[in-house]
């Protein structure tokens, strides 16, 4: 039964990688790559993702190129960005596409702050589903006489151990991109 904790406390993990990825593609004052991974581009009829097509780089604080590894479909990665509802407009020099990001107003901060702490629940809730189902596995084993009741309640005090463990990782990497976001 401990290695229904042990999957437990990995789906968690992977929730609050999941969570932080999602933060990385929350925009903040300062360039960053993932800020585009939600693009896609129609590359030969299929919707293939920007980062499967180009080099994505920080060029300065605020502009990032974006190098198509196939020159011919540097038109099609410009439109791609373009059409994208992140509010940017690229400029294509030959082969490199400079993706400038405007200034934040207080006003889009806040948004992407709510933006932030709704991504932040979302993980937080998906930590409580995998405790929840892992609790009902230990919970059948105990009333199957699979394992004794104070085996179960060890395991059940694993398990909200390692649950209050991941909920405050979700809220420290919360106030961080907070603090990212809103300071100027």
């Amino acid at each position: 039964m401990a290695s229904e904790i042990d999957k437990a406390s990995e789906q968690m993990e992977k929730t609050v990688s999941a969570t932080e990825e999602h933060f990385a593609s929350i925009r903040t004052g300062r360039a960053n790559p993932a800020f585009l991974n939600d693009i896609t581009v129609e590359y030969y009829g299929t919707e293939t993702p920007l980062k499967s097509l180009a080099t994505i780089t920080v060029a300065e604080t605020r502009t990032l190129a974006v190098t198509p590894f196939d020159a011919s479909q540097a038109p099609a990665v410009e439109k791609a960005i373009r059409d994208s509802d992140l509010g940017v407009n690229p400029n294509r020099d030959g082969n490199v596409i400079r993706v400038t990001l405007p200034e934040l107003t207080e006003e889009r901060r806040k948004d992407y702050v709510k933006l932030v702490r709704a991504k932040a629940e979302e993980g937080k809730i998906a930590v409580r589903n995998i405790r929840r189902k892992t609790k009902e596995a230990v919970e059948a084993s105990v009333k199957d006489g699979q394992i004794g009741e104070d085996d179960g309640k060890r395991l059940q005090k694993e398990l909200e151990a390692i649950t209050k463990k991941t909920t405050d990782k979700i809220d420290s990497l919360l106030a961080g991109k907070e603090k990212e976001i809103l300071s100027v």
